[in-house]
């Protein structure tokens, strides 16, 4: 599938391990990277300059590579700084921590884990299910939520995978949120007012909307879009007045905003993103979606 172009790909893969088969965006200002030989945004002789110094030689970021590496601060652990580190490349931005000894001598890369804690307890408290359309048991021992983005090839492939097993977990719940990569999909936002227009008006049809949306995929287009999601009303049987009034409502597209702004404080960037009980799966990925059920399903 198509995926947007990243400035720093080893970098990015190797402290988040974000799957290539996600639909990503970064959202990022136009680069203001130096043309000329890259400067330490750090004293020299610093923590800083020696962690960008050392990253601009492992990944090879050369003068078009803008590396501001922040001062570090006091991490869970005493003897390591949480260092942020962000790099700018043709007009792509990206920020990571890094983990550095307080001699400057050491760097780890990656999550610092806090094994006193329970791992999901962040997650799960940022995670509401709320309005948000659902089907299955209220009290089910798994829920799925899954951010979404309509005109994302990536979530196509998963609500395809959805809609074979499924049916075959009755038992568990599944909350579909938005979130429309707009600044990559033109008409995601269109079609995602549509949906919940659909859902506020005949809650049990959001799902056909939901469906007949990933099956047209192809043939909508930001210049036929409300025409298509017009055409889908009429043959839900819906009340088009009030549909209309409801796609051309703001309040309709506040409602998408706050799923969208509910995405943010998860940290998701790419689309699909679901959350098997908290548990966070990026992109199509069936083994991990079939691990984690099985998983919680044995503990009940």
């Amino acid at each position: 599938m198509l995926q947007k172009q990243r400035f720093a790909i080893i970098f990015i893969l190797t402290l988040f391990a974000l799957p290539a088969a996600a639909q990503t965006h970064t959202g990022a200002p136009k680069s203001t990277a130096p043309k000329t030989a890259p400067a330490s945004t750090s004293q020299p002789g610093s923590i800083g300059a020696r962690v960008e110094q050392y990253l601009r030689n492992l990944y090879a970021w050369g003068p078009s590579f803008d590396v501001k590496v922040a001062p570090g601060k006091q991490s869970p652990v005493q003897d390591l700084l949480e260092v942020p580190v962000t790099v700018t490349n043709a007009g792509q931005s990206d920020t990571a921590i890094v983990y550095v000894t307080k001699d400057g001598n050491f760097m780890l890369r990656g999550d610092l884990s806090d094994m006193s804690k329970d791992p999901l307890a962040d997650t799960r408290s940022k995670l509401i299910p709320g309005n948000s359309p659902s089907k299955g048991p209220l009290n089910a021992k798994v829920t799925i939520i899954e951010f979404a983005d309509f005109e994302c090839p990536s979530c196509r492939e998963l609500d395809r995978i959805l809609r074979d097993y499924l049916p075959k977990h009755p038992e568990i719940r599944f909350v579909y949120k938005d979130f429309p990569l707009t600044n990559l999909h033109p008409w995601a936002m269109t079609a995602a007012i549509a949906g919940q227009c659909t859902y506020q008006q005949k809650p049990a049809a959001f799902w056909k909307i939901h469906d007949e949306i990933f099956d047209d995929q192809d043939v909508i287009s930001p210049s036929n879009v409300w025409d298509k999601m017009i055409d889908l009303g009429m043959q839900l049987n819906l009340n088009m007045t009030k549909f209309r009034a409801c796609m051309a409502d703001p309040a309709t597209k506040q409602i998408v905003e706050k799923t969208i702004a509910e995405g943010h404080n998860l940290k998701i960037t790419a689309t699909p993103t679901f959350f098997v009980n908290a548990r966070r799966v990026v992109g199509p990925d069936q083994p991990f979606l079939e691990q984690y059920v099985q998983y919680e399903t044995s503990l009940h």
